[in-house]
């Protein structure tokens, strides 16, 4: 894997934002889910998903969550 800093992997994510994505989210307890949706709006310390299903509320994560590996951003 290539080795990325926090501001290589906001740069990433910037360059993502409107582009439909799926997504691998490890959550506690070992939860996986997984999901399609956009980056809608992209923060200094978070950025903000629309899933794809419409009954989904928006999702919101920490570039750090890319860091560690508890979202990972499955190419389309």
């Amino acid at each position: 894997m290539q080795f990325l800093n926090i501001d290589k992997v906001r740069e990433t994510i910037k360059l993502q934002t409107g582009k439909k994505l799926s997504f691998k989210y490890n959550g506690a307890r070992n939860q996986i889910e997984e999901f399609e949706g956009k980056i809608i709006e992209t923060y200094s310390k978070i950025f903000v998903i629309q899933p794809s299903s419409s009954l989904a509320p928006l999702k919101s994560f920490s570039y750090s969550d890319i860091l560690t590996e508890s979202l990972e951003i499955i190419g389309k």
